[in-house]
């Protein structure tokens, strides 16, 4: 057990984000994987309120790209803080995100605010966003699992989403990710992780 937990460690801790994606196909089947792994995450009186769209239509992903960077675009000319800008700076980003089009899929995250029942009637959802959540970290870790990387995008409103992918309104879009290869030459930031003493606390028993 300390083998497989020390070899996960290491394997995830070499685990990056990358805004860099080459435009080579991914087979369907690994986007199905990650999304079925994502799907084995606990959920709230097991209502299970993720939804994912998998995208691989370029016509579709140039549509959610313009779209995305109009929100973008107004939210680092408009709505950012200076303080939001400063905590980016490191990270070189900007409203232009060639990744909605060179990555070979763009998987949408949704969350189901409510159930739908067959006469209409809403059916209560619990503790969504934590259960949206751990999905996303299921689906994150099965990508770099089977060697592809993926980034976290959050355009910020995500209204436009739903509109153009055609969900219902009682879904709500969390998260965009777009899934491939790196492109040749990526690069990332020169980032360090948190050390551990500074996220984990130990109230454990004398001598353990």
């Amino acid at each position: 057990m300390l083998q497989r937990a020390e070899a996960f460690h290491a394997e995830m801790n070499r685990r990056r984000t990358t805004r860099q994606f080459s435009t080579e196909p991914v087979p369907r089947r690994l986007i199905e994987l990650a999304m079925l792994t994502a799907g084995t995450a606990p959920s709230g009186a097991h209502r299970q309120p993720w939804r994912f769209v998998a995208i691989d239509d370029p016509a579709l992903k140039a549509q959610l790209r313009t779209a995305a960077e109009a929100e973008e675009l107004e939210t680092y000319s408009k709505r950012m803080t200076d303080e939001w800008r400063e905590a980016l700076h490191p990270l070189g980003t900007d409203h232009v995100k060639e990744h909605m089009t060179d990555a070979p899929w763009i998987v949408v995250l949704f969350a189901e605010k409510y159930g739908l029942n067959a006469d209409g009637s809403h059916r209560k959802n619990y503790y969504v966003d934590e259960s949206v959540g751990i999905a996303a970290g299921l689906f994150i870790t099965a990508i770099h699992h089977m060697g592809l990387v993926t980034l976290t995008h959050t355009p910020n409103p995500m209204a436009f989403l739903r509109e153009l992918l055609g969900r219902g309104t009682n879904e709500r879009a969390v998260m965009v990710f777009p899934v491939g290869y790196p492109a040749e030459g990526a690069q990332v930031p020169d980032l360090q992780r948190m050390a551990a003493d500074a996220y984990i606390q130990w109230n454990a028993s004398p001598g353990r």
